[in-house]
C-alpha cells in the first residue's frame, strides 16, 4: 500500500524494531498502554499527538526524558469544537483529501461487510479485535 515498513504490533516488538532509527511524529489513539513505549521510540524534538485513549488516559512518565528529547506531546478531539470549525474542517477534507480517495491514491483494507442488521456481531468483531482494516455496515 506504498508503506516503507509495515509492523503487526500483535506479533512483532515495534519498540525493538523502532527503537534505533526513531519515529519522528506519533499519532495515538490508544492512550496509556502504549505512551511510554512512544516516548521511548520518538527522535530528539519528536511529536506525540494524542487523539483517543481507548484504553486509559492515565500515565506516569519521567519529565527529563521528555525535556532531554524536546519533545512535543499535544492531544486533540472534535467532541468539543464549535460547529463552524467542524463545518471548515470537513471542506478541506472535500477539497484536498475526497479528490484523492477518487483517484485511487489511498486504498482501504475491508475486513468483513455485513448487513446493518447484524451491528451486533460487528461490534463484537471490534471488541474481539482480531481484524485487520474495517468493518463495513451496509444499508440494501
Amino acid at each position: 500500500m506504498g508503506a516503507d515498513q509495515a509492523i503487526n504490533y500483535k506479533n512483532q516488538d515495534f519498540e525493538k524494531i523502532l527503537q534505533q532509527e526513531g519515529v519522528d511524529v506519533i499519532l495515538d489513539m490508544i492512550g496509556a498502554d502504549y505512551f511510554q513505549i512512544f516516548l521511548n521510540i520518538l527522535k530528539p524534538d519528536g511529536r506525540l499527538v494524542q487523539i483517543n485513549s481507548v484504553k486509559s488516559d492515565q500515565v506516569s512518565f519521567s519529565i527529563h526524558q521528555v525535556m532531554n528529547k524536546r519533545l512535543t506531546i499535544t492531544g486533540s478531539t472534535l467532541r468539543g469544537r464549535e460547529y463552524s470549525f467542524k463545518k471548515k474542517l470537513a471542506q478541506s477534507v472535500l477539497q484536498h483529501v475526497w479528490p484523492l480517495i477518487q483517484e485511487g491514491k489511498f486504498k482501504t483494507i475491508i475486513y468483513k461487510i455485513l448487513p446493518f442488521t447484524e451491528a451486533a456481531a460487528a461490534h463484537r468483531l471490534l471488541e474481539e479485535s482480531e481484524h485487520t482494516g474495517k468493518i463495513v455496515l451496509v444499508w440494501e
